[in-house]
């Protein structure tokens, strides 16, 4: 894929890189990232099929607050397939390079947002192990509220 045609795709996202920034990409990551801005957009569409299509047969995708390990992608594909709740993905941001990605983006279910972090290790171009953290969202304690500012 051409650096053009990338920065097209790119620009019709969300979530959009400028490729002409100072950054310096390499085409594997620009590759890795477009993927990776596929699967989350097919997340948030419920498209099972092109979600799953980052990871590789034998990847490993696990929960450690809940201590699930899930083993192979039909797995994983299915496991998130049989999930009763409407749910929404919200991207706020992906950084990376290389081998190892992290996404940081908000996970809603049923209404009920999720702040939540996946990251990511690459072989081949594909996942071969996925983390996920979820936090729910909490008010500030009162002893630094002068200190702080809203998250818009």
């Amino acid at each position: 894929m051409s650096r053009q045609s990338i920065k097209v795709f790119l620009s019709s996202l969300p979530l959009y890189i400028d490729l002409d920034d100072q950054r310096d990409f390499n085409m594997g990551d620009q590759e890795t990232r477009v993927a990776l801005e596929c699967h989350w957009a097919a997340s948030d569409a419920n498209d099972f099929e092109s979600e799953h299509q980052i990871y590789r047969e034998d990847a490993v995708l696990e929960y450690p607050q809940s201590g699930e390990r899930i083993s192979g992608r039909r797995e994983i594909q299915a496991s998130r397939a049989a999930q009763p709740n409407r749910k929404h993905f919200t991207v706020r941001r992906i950084i990376g390079t290389g081998n190892l990605w992290v996404t940081e983006y908000v996970l809603t279910y049923d209404g009920r947002p999720s702040y939540t972090v996946s990251i990511m290790e690459f072989l081949d171009g594909k996942v071969t192990r996925e983390t996920q953290y979820f936090g729910d969202p909490f008010e500030p304690g009162p002893s630094r509220t002068q200190w702080v500012g809203r998250i818009p």
